[in-house]
């Protein structure tokens, strides 16, 4: 596979936090060599306004807005040459332009702790981050996007390695927002074999996959340096076990890392294990 990997440092919190130093961080613990790719440099996704806007809910619109169109350009162009995009965050907020810029028929593998379908009103924080997938989902705050109408259908969303929450309870309304068609996997599932045999079963079909992974699905004790973690989240191997079929499969096309909070990793340790995890789950 053809790898071409493209940073966008936004970090929707619009307070520069570590995720916007994590593409940075990456690729100087060797993502590119590792995996051979070609550097496809880094989009203008920057976010530096910290006010929520009052039609949207949403923090720094208009920058994200721009971010995300930036974002889908560079995606278009890549998969236009036949290149493969590993698109390197930034938090979940890169999600919408990234998928913006894929053709029409595509399954989304979505790895993260949470669900991010808050929307502008019941997001507790106004990060774009936590509305990602109900924004592509076309669930979440309108005008954000160039383009009205769903990025990818609920039905063709695999949203893998979430907690699982109560839903009676006021933690859990969020999860009373979720696309019923959209398909959970809690992380309960895929710890140990079961995460091989849930990849093994997801990854049979023709349709085009795109994988986006939140490292904050891993659980804090193999990696604690991202921004939101939660517990009883899956290791390494569980990870490389549930996305190795996928990568084997030929279906996919791309994907995108988020989440990584370089400031949290002094010592780059946590960076090279993922960077050394990524080139283990990308080989040929």
């Amino acid at each position: 596979m053809r790898w071409s990997v493209l940073d966008a440092p936004l970090d929707s919190s619009g307070r520069g936090r570590g995720e916007q130093r994590a593409p940075a961080a990456l690729r100087a613990a060797g993502l590119l060599d590792l995996l051979g790719a070609a550097d496809a440099g880094t989009v203008d996704a920057l976010v530096t306004d910290p006010v929520r806007d009052p039609e949207t809910g949403v923090i720094g619109a208009d920058q994200v807005r721009r971010a995300s169109r930036t974002i889908a350009a560079q995606v278009t162009e890549l998969l236009d040459a036949g290149r493969h995009p590993l698109v390197l965050g930034g938090d979940c907020a890169i999600l919408p332009g990234t998928l913006q810029g894929l053709p029409a028929g595509f399954d989304l593998w979505f790895l993260d702790a949470h669900l991010d379908f808050e929307d502008g009103s019941t997001s507790p924080t106004g990060e774009a981050a936590d509305m990602d997938l109900s924004i592509v989902t076309d669930h979440g705050p309108a005008g954000v996007l160039d383009r009205e109408g769903p990025l990818v259908d609920p039905d063709q969303v695999h949203v893998l390695g979430h907690r699982p929450l109560d839903r009676a309870a006021a933690e859990g309304r969020e999860a009373l927002r979720v696309a019923p068609a959209v398909h959970l996997v809690p992380a309960t599932r895929l710890r140990g074999a079961d995460a091989a045999t849930v990849g093994r079963d997801l990854a049979v079909g023709t349709t085009p996959v795109w994988l986006h992974l939140d490292l904050d699905v891993l659980d804090p004790i193999v990696l604690p340096a991202v921004s939101y973690p939660e517990p009883d989240g899956l290791d390494w191997a569980d990870l490389i076990a549930l996305t190795r079929p996928l990568v084997r499969s030929g279906r996919l096309i791309g994907m995108s890392v988020t989440d990584f909070n370089a400031d949290e990793d002094p010592d780059g340790r946590h960076a090279e294990r993922i960077v050394h995890s990524l080139a283990e789950l990308l080989a040929d």
